[in-house]
Formats: structure tokens, C-alpha cells, sequence
């Protein structure tokens, strides 16, 4: 990979721009495959491009006619470009995406919204595999079976699943420590590994039936499991007889619950767009093992001038940079360089990757479902954000805005009696919550007095305006607030206009918003500095709004602390010593009955548990004693 020279003179100033500007850099180029990158007059990137042969592809940016509106706008504004050479188009291709979505360029089709998607994960490293929800590197042993649209997805499929093949969804220190069956065994949705109520090979056996499920092949299960019954209600064994009825009533809801599960895709993501006023919805579905596993919409920044071929292509390059590919991706439209992609995603994944656009049967079918679902989730994004542009003006107008806010951001603490204290930030604007830049902060300050709010406050304002300062000094990447929400009244407010002096930013709007009577909604006042506290009427939408954002950082602040909290509470010290692993610590449990009791032990009693030697009793007891 080369990198040509970012200008044809190293002057900054008389550079030309616009068409000129791009003229200026043919000379310098050869017809390799690269990426080239157009900048404004700050070195701000406006786009970011792939080209079989550079030389040509620029010449046409060169050309003073027949640009679409967009792109005349975007060479008006470039007053230079960078290049990147590569010794093929694919590479071209990957290195574009990658930069787009790092760079985020005003004139690119944008991914907003791209995340993660959960798996279904069955254990690989235990003789008694644990089946459970999976989020992000496949770094632990087993086998992943996914991905799913959304959370909701895996857990519904999960608790069906655990009716069914009764796999236990308990921690391996969990597992280890047990001397009696706990409830999932109870309400029957665990065969109970961990005190023997199943053999070790009957075990591996349900689980290869869940793992068959997973995979795709259901009949054979349910052929089984309806034979099984049978026999015992011949043989008279009427309770073993109910519960294989009930887990063949369990499989058929997982199948229900899927919806459309087609019969000739076994694995293929459906994506399908629709395009309206200038905005685009991308409808993703995830077909697996024939099975539909959800559907998971999508909203990328598009210009009032690109065409489905631009959008689609640029979704599928910035969607499956982080993620593994399909075998198969069936489109709604297709795109510019179909075979460039298809060769792309197959070098990414290792195997063929087939991309079709259907024109019959029932890939067709599927094809048009995903579209509907975009134009009706379309529909109702836009109408979601007219009301929100609405409310954006009238919290302009309430708390004496120049303009409706892009970004506000909502603060609040969580904490009982000091303990496991936290603070939250949540951000809305012009799509709603953007939950993408909600942040959580571990109350760090040791001098703080336990339970002091306005201590708590600082931590966090001083934490998240030093590092938008060191992100984003110049405020050109969309990460500064327009407007500050504090839960609290006129001493919050002083503190945090106090944070913003320190910082020398002062020109950020905040308001706090108090409980008013009786601290009831609907009575909140709000304080802004150097005036007056005021109400909005119990009826204006703004007021409902803002409600709406502090209940939302409300929300989020106290899960986070819940997360917090029982994470201290689930946490042994025992753990945190080396060589006590699970059996030890389980005969030091039994020995002494809590940890608490083996922290105060003395060396002796320490040296006498079974399994615990003498230096390992050294060890233990310098760790509560010297370690405090």
C-alpha cells in the first residue's frame, strides 16, 4: 500500500480549490487501484472514495459539468486530497469502508446506528456445557449460533430452548458449588448436572439435540421426543410422559414464535431498502439453519441525490467490516460492483459469499416482506421525527435557545447511602434518544462525603467535558451539547456553571430541573443561572418531553447502579486469591461457612482444611492481614 503526497505543493496558502484543485492532482496519479480522500480548507475530510484506476476516476471529479448536485457541492468545497494506493480493488474496497466508518465524511452514505448482534453460545470448556447469551469477540471455547436481531430475540429463544433440552444456565463457580438442585431445576428447565440428577453422556446427548435444533434440524428432534412420550405413557410413567409433552409443546412455540422460517435459504441475510424524502430505512432479516432469527432496521445518512445501488453498496461494506457475513446476501436492489463485493466478503469470512438479487420463487417472497417492513418502519421514523423537531423548537423557545438543539445531554447520579455511587449522561436529539452516546461513570472521588450529589455532579461534568476538550477542541464532530439538563435545582446549577468557568466553557446552555410541590409531576421548575426559577404549564408537550429525557437518565442511571451493586455483591474475596480455585474455595466455605469467617481465621484452623496446604494457608492469611 502507497501513500501519494496530500498536495502538489507543500504551500498552504494560494492552493486552488474546487475543480482546479482536483486538475491539479492528476499529473501526480497512475491508474492503480486505491482510496482517495477529498478535504476542505481545515483538512476536514468531505468524502472518502475507492477507484479501480485512480487517475481516471479523479479526472472525472476534474470536469466542471455533469455532477449531480451533491457532488458539484462536495468539489466546490475541496481544497485538497490524499491517496492511498493498493495492490488490488478488493483491498480498495475493505480500506474504503474502514475509513468511512472511522472518518465519518459529510458526503458519504453513513451507517449511523451500527452495533453488535448477540449469539446463542453452547459451552465448549465443561463436561456439563452451559447454554447462554453471547456478546462480541468469539474468544470463549464452544459453539456460536447466530446472530440474532436483538436481545430480545436470543432470550425468548433461550427460555424456550431451557423448556426444552433442560441445559443448565448457571456459572461454572455456580455449578461447582452446589449441593442441591436450585429452582430452574425446580420449575423444570434444568436436568439438574450439578448435583447428578443426569448422567454425563445423557447430558451430552440433550445438548447435541440443541445444538441440532440450533442447526437447523428440528423434525428429527420432534419425531424423537413424540416416540419417547409415547413409550412412557405406554409403560405408565405419566409424569416422564407430561414433561416430554410439555417439551414438544416448548419446540413447537420456538417455531411458532419465528414466523416465516423459508425452506430453501438456510443461511442468508435479507436486506431490503427503501428510500423517501431523502431519507433511507435498511430492513435486515437473519436467516439461519432455515430458521428467520429477527429483523433489525437501520437508518444511514444519505444525500438528497443518492441512488439505491450508492446506499445499499456502502451499507453492506460498513455492516459487515465488524461482523461475519452470510453465505448468501439476497437484495433488494442491486449494487455497482456486485462481483467486487461478493469477492470482498468472501476473502473477509474464508468461503464463498454469494450475493443475488431474487426476480422469482420464494426468495422473492421473503424479498418483498423485508421491503414492507422498511417503507412502514420509514413511515413511522419520519412521522416520529416531525413531533421531535417540533418538540426541539419548543424547548428552543422555553429555555431562550438561538436555535433547536442538535444534542442535549441529561445528567443524573444513582447511589444508596453513598454506596456504589454513579453517574450518568443521556443524549437526545433530532432521532430521539441516541443511545449509542449514553455514558455511565464510576464515581472515583475518595474525599467525598458519602451521598453528596453536588460532589458526584463535578466528578462526572469535570470527567466529560475534559475529554470532550481533548476529543473535540474545535466542536466540528457533533459531540458537544447544545443544551445541559441537571436534575437539581439552583445549587446544581452553580455547581455545574461553576465546572464550566474552570474549563472556560461558558457558552453551553444549562438548565436544572427540579421537583416542584410536594415533588410531583408535572410541578417541576426549572433554574437557569442569574434568573429566575420558572414552571411550563402542566399541559405543554415541551414539558412532557423533558420529562420523558429525565426519567429516561433516571432509568439508565439506576440500572447502572443495580449492575454496580450486584456485582459487589456477587464478588468473594476468595477470588481474588491466587491457587484458590473453585474446589478450594468450596472446601474453605464448608469449613468456615462464609468468606467473612475464613477472613478472620486464624493460620491454624486455615492449615487444617482439607486440600489447603500449608503455604497456601500463609498465603490466605497474609491476604486478609496484611492486604486488609
Amino acid at each position: 500500500m502507497t501513500q501519494h503526497p496530500d498536495s502538489p505543493d507543500d504551500s498552504q496558502q494560494n492552493r486552488p480549490t474546487g475543480h482546479a484543485c482536483v486538475q491539479s492532482y492528476l499529473p501526480l496519479l497512475d491508474s492503480s487501484p486505491g482510496v482517495y480522500r477529498m478535504l476542505d480548507a481545515e483538512s476536514r475530510v468531505l468524502y472518502v472514495g475507492k477507484a479501480r484506476n485512480l487517475k481516471a476516476r479523479v479526472s472525472n471529479y476534474a470536469r466542471p459539468m455533469g455532477h449531480s448536485p451533491r457532488i458539484a457541492r462536495m468539489i466546490s468545497e475541496t481544497a485538497s486530497m490524499m491517496f492511498l494506493t493498493t495492490r488490488t480493488e478488493t483491498e480498495a474496497l475493505l480500506l474504503e469502508q474502514n475509513l468511512i466508518k472511522q472518518l465519518k465524511p459529510k458526503f458519504n452514505v453513513l451507517l449511523r446506528d451500527d452495533k453488535s448482534f448477540p449469539n446463542i453460545l453452547v459451552t465448549g470448556d465443561h463436561p456439563y456445557p452451559m447454554i447462554k447469551k453471547h456478546r462480541g469477540a468469539k474468544k470463549e471455547k464452544g459453539s456460536y449460533y447466530g446472530p440474532f436481531a436483538s436481545a430480545g430475540a436470543v432470550n425468548r429463544t433461550l427460555n424456550q430452548l431451557q423448556k426444552v433440552f433442560l441445559l443448565r444456565n448457571c456459572s461454572d463457580s455456580m455449578f461447582d458449588t452446589r449441593t442441591r438442585p436450585c429452582l430452574q431445576y425446580q420449575i423444570k428447565r434444568c436436568s439438574g448436572p450439578c448435583v447428578g440428577k443426569i448422567s454425563e453422556p445423557d447430558y451430552a446427548h440433550t445438548v447435541k439435540e440443541a445444538e441440532d435444533f440450533l442447526s437447523g434440524r428440528t423434525t428429527q428432534i420432534q419425531e424423537t421426543l413424540a416416540a419417547q412420550m409415547a413409550e412412557a405413557s405406554e409403560a405408565m410413567e405419566f409424569e416422564r410422559a407430561a414433561a416430554l409433552r410439555d417439551r414438544i409443546r416448548a419446540l413447537t412455540q420456538v417455531q411458532t414464535n419465528q414466523g416465516i422460517n423459508p425452506r430453501g435459504v438456510a443461511e442468508a441475510d435479507i436486506i431490503a431498502l427503501h428510500m423517501e424524502g431523502g431519507q433511507a430505512c435498511v430492513q435486515v432479516f437473519f436467516i439461519r439453519a432455515n430458521q428467520n432469527w429477527g429483523n433489525q432496521d437501520f437508518y444511514p445518512r444519505v444525500g438528497a441525490d443518492v441512488d439505491e445501488a450508492e446506499v445499499l453498496e456502502a451499507f453492506i461494506g460498513q455492516f459487515y467490516d465488524t461482523k461475519e457475513p452470510p453465505r448468501m446476501l439476497l437484495l433488494s436492489h442491486d449494487i455497482e460492483d456486485r462481483d467486487l463485493m461478493e469477492e470482498a466478503l468472501s476473502q473477509k469470512l474464508g468461503r464463498k459469499v454469494e450475493i443475488a438479487v431474487p426476480q422469482r420463487g420464494e426468495k422473492v417472497e421473503l424479498i418483498e416482506g423485508a421491503t414492507r417492513n422498511a417503507r412502514e418502519s420509514l413511515g413511522r421514523k419520519m412521522s416520529e421525527s416531525a413531533t421531535q423537531t417540533k418538540l426541539l423548537r419548543g424547548v428552543a423557545e422555553a429555555f431562550g435557545l438561538d436555535t433547536p438543539p442538535e444534542r442535549i445531554e441529561v445528567y443524573d447520579n444513582s447511589h444508596i447511602q453513598g454506596t456504589n455511587a454513579v453517574g450518568a449522561m443521556i443524549a437526545a436529539g433530532p432521532d430521539g434518544f441516541m443511545k449509542n452516546q449514553y455514558r455511565k461513570y464510576n464515581i472515583k472521588g475518595e474525599d467525598l462525603t458519602p451521598g453528596d450529589d453536588f460532589g458526584m455532579m463535578k466528578e462526572v461534568l469535570t470527567r466529560r467535558f475534559k475529554r470532550l476538550l481533548k476529543d473535540d477542541p474545535d466542536r466540528d464532530k457533533g459531540l458537544w451539547p447544545d443544551l445541559l439538563l441537571i436534575d437539581g435545582g439552583a445549587g446544581q446549577v452553580s455547581a455545574v456553571a461553576e465546572i464550566m468557568r474552570e474549563y472556560g466553557v461558558e457558552d453551553v446552555p444549562m438548565v436544572g430541573v427540579a421537583k416542584g410541590v410536594d415533588r410531583d409531576h408535572g410541578k417541576e421548575e426549572f433554574y437557569r443561572t442569574g434568573q429566575r426559577p420558572f414552571a411550563l404549564q402542566r399541559n405543554d408537550p415541551v414539558l412532557y418531553f423533558v420529562q420523558r429525557m429525565r426519567d429516561e437518565a433516571h432509568r439508565f442511571a439506576i440500572g447502572t447502579h443495580r449492575a454496580k451493586r450486584a456485582k459487589s455483591m456477587a464478588a468473594n474475596p476468595l477470588d481474588d486469591i491466587a491457587g484458590v480455585g473453585a474446589s478450594r474455595k468450596r472446601a474453605l466455605l464448608a469449613h468456615f461457612g462464609s468468606a467473612k469467617a475464613v477472613s478472620r481465621a486464624n493460620l491454624a484452623d486455615l492449615k487444617a482444611v482439607e486440600g489447603v496446604s500449608a503455604a497456601l494457608a500463609e498465603r490466605i492469611y497474609a491476604h486478609f492481614h496484611e492486604n486488609g
